[in-house]
C-alpha cells in the first residue's frame, strides 16, 4: 500500500468525530445526559418536530396560497429565485447573511432573535482560511 497508514486514517476518521479528550472518551453524562435509543430515534417533546420544520412548513403553505390565487407559474418562479439566490454563497470563512433569502421571503423587515445574538465577530469557533477553503474543495 503507497498511500500509508496516515491517509488510511484520516480517511476512516472524520475530523469532527474527534474531541479533545480523544477517541476513547467515556459519555460525559452532565453534558449531554442518559443515552438511550428511544430518545435519539424519537422527539423529545411533540412541538419539537413543528419547530424544526417551521420554515419547510410556512414555506409549503405560502407556495400554496400564491398558486390559488395567481396560479402555477408563482411558485415555480419564486422557487427558481430561491435556488439561484441559495447557491450563491461567500467563501467558507466569511460570514454570509443571505439577505437575498430574506428578502424573498419577506423576513427583511423584521428583527428576529438570530439578529441580536449570532454576532459572527464574537463567535468562538473561527478557522483557518487556507485549511477551510481546502477542505471545501475536497483537496484536504
Amino acid at each position: 500500500n503507497s498511500r500509508g497508514t496516515t491517509s488510511l486514517l484520516k480517511d476512516s476518521i472524520s475530523f469532527t468525530d474527534v474531541s479533545a479528550a480523544g477517541l476513547f472518551e467515556g459519555h460525559d453524562l452532565l453534558r449531554r445526559g442518559f443515552t438511550s435509543v428511544k430518545n435519539e430515534l424519537l422527539p423529545s417533546h411533540p412541538l419539537e418536530l413543528t419547530e424544526k420544520n417551521f420554515q419547510l412548513n410556512q414555506d409549503k403553505t405560502n407556495f400554496a396560497t400564491l398558486r390559488n390565487i395567481q396560479g402555477i407559474h408563482a411558485p415555480l418562479k419564486l422557487q427558481m429565485e430561491f435556488r439561484a439566490v441559495k447557491q450563491v454563497q461567500r467563501l467558507p470563512f466569511l460570514h454570509s447573511s443571505n439577505m437575498a433569502v430574506d428578502i424573498l421571503r419577506g423576513n427583511d423587515e423584521c428583527i428576529g432573535f438570530e439578529d441580536i445574538l449570532n454576532d459572527p465577530s464574537q463567535c468562538e469557533v473561527m478557522g483557518e482560511p487556507h485549511i477551510m477553503m481546502e477542505h471545501k474543495l475536497g483537496l484536504l
